[in-house]
């Protein structure tokens, strides 16, 4: 893998310590060569945990060794690209997420299908789809809140719709100017439905922090 040039006239050394962007970038092939069948979601999940453990560049070169892509860069994404790329697949054309007195999640690297219903009633229902796959070009999330909340948490690269109704609740869209990341060719999220005595909250996120471990939390290492 070649090795970017983090400061002006620093020789490449694999021993040179990563940064945050470096391994969103090695992520983004990972994801790329998910989509593309190259990687299945277990190994997928598993290079991704390795590269976000990742402290140099030789701890990255062996995660994308085996890849078509492995000779690209880790380098930060440029301006007006989105920090996970978009990635599209076959899946499930309907499906459904509900939380009755409990909570319900979709999260980390999953498919949305063309037709999402999410249900709470007296619970919680979060949909992440900062790492998610597309089955289309543009899905619908078909939200409904009675006394409890639905959140919907978009990355930047991707158009939102917000349809819903608030019938003595909330139904709230991302606030804040339009992401540069937005193109003509960006997914499209349809978010509609009701809020009865609850909310339901679309907001734009960037990627997911690497998770830390019980020792980094502790601050021993």
């Amino acid at each position: 893998m070649g090795l970017p040039e983090p400061h002006p006239g620093q020789p490449r050394r694999a021993d040179l310590r990563v940064s945050d962007a470096d391994r969103h970038a090695v992520a983004d092939i990972l994801r790329e060569a998910a989509g593309e069948g190259r990687l299945d979601i277990d190994e997928l999940e598993e290079r991704i945990e390795e590269t976000y453990k990742a402290k140099t560049y030789a701890d990255l070169e062996p995660i994308t060794q085996d890849l078509p892509v492995a000779g690209r860069p880790p380098v930060a994404p440029a301006a007006g690209a989105g920090a996970v790329p978009v990635v599209y697949g076959a899946g499930e054309a309907n499906d459904s997420a509900s939380a009755f007195l409990s909570n319900v999640e979709r999260k980390g690297v999953w498919m949305v299908p063309q037709q999402l219903s999410v249900n709470a009633v007296l619970g919680d229902a979060n949909i992440d789809l900062r790492e998610a796959h597309y089955s289309a070009r543009e899905v619908v999330i078909s939200a409904t809140s009675v006394l409890g909340s639905v959140k919907v948490t978009v990355p930047p690269n991707v158009h939102v719709i917000v349809e819903g109704n608030g019938v003595l609740g909330d139904f709230k869209e991302p606030s804040g100017k339009v992401p540069e990341e937005l193109t003509a060719d960006s997914p499209v999220v349809r978010v509609r439905g009701i809020a009865v005595l609850g909310d339901v909250t679309v907001k734009r996120r960037g990627p997911r922090p690497p998770k830390r471990t019980l020792k980094q939390h502790l601050g021993l290492e």
